[in-house]
């Protein structure tokens, strides 16, 4: 592997933790960051994340075994808290001896951080806040992941640069914090290493990857988008706790809309609980993408893509990908720290 000494001394710390060659992990996107991908990614010295959502316990296990028999590599898998098989699915985690769990979609519910560190895995959770990524520490995460707002599928409320800005130079010095969301250049990981991240998180870039499993048509999607094209959805009532997704704007994000008022409405006739109403949300979600990813239903399946998708312009070999990433950090680090910088003629 080529040497970039400069961004390989900053990612050091993220590395050594995740144990891969450089600190740059792989997004958990349903469908898509499965067996291929995530082997992928970890074999060409990057760190790949299985993403579990709605998996039963039999599939997670027949996946992870998967994965291991295509790389030699270190992976994580990415587990959503308000799954109802969570304890299970960690339990089929620690069986196979996964190194590293990632939980996302809200607070870790009891006993679940625990657990996962009892197989002497290491946990990696989402910060949303400062206050939250303090309380995530305090409770046992080993390290914590920031997304801002321009990533896609679930987003938070406030951007990535204004993330970091607050949390990085609370957290970072003694903790380790890694950036996700809209990150599609070396050179925003050079800005966000230097600022005092241990490694980032890319998904959109790796989406239409050629070892992605995503359907040509869901590629072709990502090649024609710009930025702007990727919206979050609406919340239609507050009562209903929907984190908002962001994916490129088609009738399937119409669809979104008529099936929060479907389910407000049972909540109003009492026929589905809050808990309840929120799996049929992410539910949901997890077939729409499956038939855009998956079957190539980009008129009415949820193309779930990051405001980065504008970079995104043709299928590259993973390795290629993580390469032209380094590269950049590395230049743009070069240039700043003293080498000149010659203009073109």
């Amino acid at each position: 592997m080529t040497s970039y000494a400069k961004t390989g001394a900053l990612m050091a710390r993220g590395a050594e933790f995740l144990g891969s060659e450089t600190a740059i992990l792989c997004g958990a996107m349903s469908w898509v960051s499965e067996r291929n991908l995530v082997s992928a990614i970890s074999n060409a010295g990057g760190f790949g994340v299985i993403a579990c959502g709605a998996m039963t316990p039999a599939l997670l296990d027949g996946e992870i075994a998967a994965t291991k028999a295509l790389t030699s590599k270190p992976f994580g898998v990415n587990l959503i808290t308000m799954h109802p098989d969570l304890f299970e699915l960690i339990e089929v985690c620690a069986r196979h001896g996964v190194t590293h769990v990632v939980l996302a979609g809200g607070i870790p519910p009891k006993g679940s951080v625990e657990a996962i560190k009892a197989s002497g895995a290491k946990v990696i959770c989402f910060a949303p806040t400062l206050a939250l990524g303090k309380k995530l520490l305090r409770s046992g995460a080993d390290a914590l992941v920031i997304e801002g707002s321009e990533a896609g599928g679930h987003i938070g409320p406030v951007s990535t640069s204004v993330l970091a800005q607050e949390i990085l130079p609370t957290l970072a010095a003694d903790n380790l914090v890694f950036v996700a969301g809209g990150i599609g250049r070396g050179e925003a990981i050079a800005g966000y290493l230097e600022m005092g991240a241990a490694g980032v998180q890319l998904g959109t870039r790796f989406a239409c990857a050629s070892e992605s499993v995503a359907h040509p048509d869901f590629k072709k999607a990502f090649f024609r988008a710009s930025a702007r094209e990727a919206v979050a959805s609406v919340q239609v009532d507050p009562r209903l706790p929907v984190i908002p997704v962001r994916a490129l704007k088609n009738k399937g994000t119409e669809e979104f809309t008529a099936k929060q008022v479907a389910v407000a409405k049972l909540l109003d006739a009492g026929e589905v609980d809050m808990g309840e109403a929120q799996l049929q949300i992410e539910r949901f979600w997890a077939g729409a993408l499956r038939r855009a990813a998956i079957e190539g239903d980009i008129e009415s399946g949820s193309i779930m893509a990051g405001q980065s998708v504008g970079m995104v312009t043709r299928e590259e070999p993973v390795a290629e990908i993580i390469a032209a990433l380094l590269a950049e950090s590395e230049a743009a680090l070069t240039n700043r720290s003293g080498a000149p910088v010659i203009a073109a003629a």
